[in-house]
């Protein structure tokens, strides 16, 4: 594509140098991903989260880079054009680039505090077993079909995010599914994408090191409901939706922003899909769900109340497309579960061992709480906090892990450049806060070791909880990134508990 093209998709650039022969084969914002012939974007800075691009401009260039796009001139020995929003443009280039694919399948963006990648799941498997060809995007990667991709980050940058779509647009995919994050939303990586349907799940307490303010979350989220459009049409397959959680307070201010059709959820208040007689057990949860389209049985594969309602945003974003109950239900009961959310370890032993993604107080208190409800016996709970992150969430987790838990051992999660020991002492004061018994919990800053201990301590009937890394198979600490996946620990642990002469209890 040549580089004219795209300079003319940005009516106020400001164009230095010759652009009329250039030839443009890939977009990149990053300098260490630049390949010969792309590209540059020297997107500003967010403090904390991402460097600016712009001092690396030079690095591009050497990597291959035929063009640099920046906020304000750059010492460079190609064409530059200089934008007044490079983010922006970055979206506007990238989705060009790559044909405007979201145009080309329905896009089903998930958007929540909690239980995005649990909803999306769903949402795919209910999509699938309708007999369509999926794609996929959030946590734990990029799925086109049935092939799995690894993805850096949840919510891609703009010309990564084009570029799977395209993907799946390629591959014959009638729908994708999105996990769109606040970060996401406010960086400007989805700009660009036509979504069909957008869904909340819920919103709390997280990511107040990044906006600042809940006010600040709140309207981030917002975002992607005022960004379906202002216009209607009399054809229902180019039909706006937005399904909100109606027992979730924030959803009245989404629904002021959306000209989309609103179709509600929940459990509490009035909405258009509600559930009656919730019946939970350690198997899975069942219950009856009433809709405008009639009512049905359901069964899914996962526990807790939180799960209901993941479950019934899926149902909804299923109406929304045609789908008929009985193949909803069909879908969600051949979903056997999520990776990392309360995913079973199962090594034979005479307790239960969960492992889930639970990072946020909301989180934890949803998991945590289920896990009461099917208890037989005691509660112990493996937890910790990110560092350089929301440190007020610290204590108010502790407490959490204190009203539900048994015993509990405090540990590392994501330390980064942070001093664990402050991380540890932070949730600490949340258990004294609830004078939570000194006797009943520890302190421990290596994670493997931590999960351990809570391995050798449980008895026959209770319940192992390893919190907030889930499917994540790293940690990062100050002196990089190691490998590490708690269900591989929790699994060795066992194997070695079991080699000491059996159960002992």
């Amino acid at each position: 594509m040549k580089l004219r093209e795209l300079t003319a998709l940005i009516p106020n650039a400001v164009v230095q140098g010759n652009t009329d022969d250039i030839e443009i084969t890939g977009i990149a914002n990053h300098s260490r991903r630049v390949m010969p012939g792309d590209l540059f974007v020297c997107i500003s800075g967010i403090p904390g989260y991402q460097e600016d691009r712009h001092p690396y401009a030079k690095d591009a260039v050497q990597a291959g880079a035929v063009a640099v796009v920046a906020e304000r001139n750059v010492e460079v020995n190609v064409p530059l054009i200089l934008v007044k929003d490079a983010r922006h443009a970055l979206a506007v280039l990238s989705a060009h680039f790559f044909g405007y694919p979201s145009s080309e399948l329905k896009l089903i963006g998930v958007t929540g505090t909690n239980g995005k990648t649990t909803t999306a799941h769903m949402i795919e498997a209910i999509l699938r077993y309708a007999g369509n060809k999926t794609g996929l995007m959030g946590n734990i990667g990029t799925k086109v079909g049935d092939t799995l991709f690894k993805t850096d980050i949840n919510t891609q940058e703009p010309p990564v995010l084009q570029a799977n779509l395209r993907r799946m647009a390629d591959a014959n995919c009638a729908f994708a599914v999105m996990e769109v994050t606040s970060q996401g939303l406010d960086a400007g990586r989805v700009l660009g994408c036509d979504f069909r349907t957008a869904v909340f799940t819920n919103v709390t307490q997280d990511h107040l090191d990044y906006h600042g303010t809940m006010e600040n979350y709140i309207v981030a989220k917002g975002l992607f409901f005022s960004r379906l459009g202002n216009g209607f049409t009399d054809d229902p397959s180019a039909c706006k939706f937005a399904v909100l959680n109606a027992d979730d307070q924030a959803s009245a201010i989404f629904q002021k922003l959306t000209a989309a059709y609103v179709l509600t959820y929940g459990i509490r208040e009035e909405a258009d899909v509600r559930a009656e007689e919730i019946r939970l057990s350690a198997r899975g949860t069942s219950f009856r769900v009433v809709t405008y389209k009639g009512t049905a049985e359901m069964q899914i594969r996962m526990v807790g109340t939180f799960n209901v309602y993941n479950a019934l945003a899926a149902i909804t974003a299923g109406l929304a497309e045609g789908l008929t109950l009985e193949t909803i239900r069909a879908g969600l009961a051949s979903l056997p579960g999520v990776p990392g959310r309360l995913e079973i370890v199962d090594e034979g032993q005479p307790f239960l061992v969960l492992v889930d993604y639970a990072h946020t107080p909301d989180g934890l208190d949803n998991v945590l709480r289920a896990v009461r409800a099917i208890a037989d016996n005691k509660i112990i709970t493996v937890f910790g906090c990110g560092g350089d992150r929301d440190r007020t969430k610290r204590p108010i987790m502790g407490g959490i892990a204190a009203e539900y838990s048994d015993y509990v051992v405090i540990t590392s999660d994501n330390p980064r450049s942070e001093n664990p020991e402050r991380i540890l002492t932070d949730i600490e004061e949340g258990l004294r806060e609830k004078q939570y018994s000194a006797e009943k919990y520890e302190l421990m800053e290596d994670r493997a070791a931590a999960i351990v201990r809570a391995v050798a301590i449980a008895n026959t009937g209770d319940v192992v909880v390893i919190a907030g890394k889930g499917h994540e198979t790293y940690q990062i600490t100050k002196d990089g990134t190691i490998d590490f996946d708690d269900r591989d620990v929790a699994r060795d642990a066992i194997r070695e508990r079991k080699v000491w002469g059996a159960w002992l209890n």
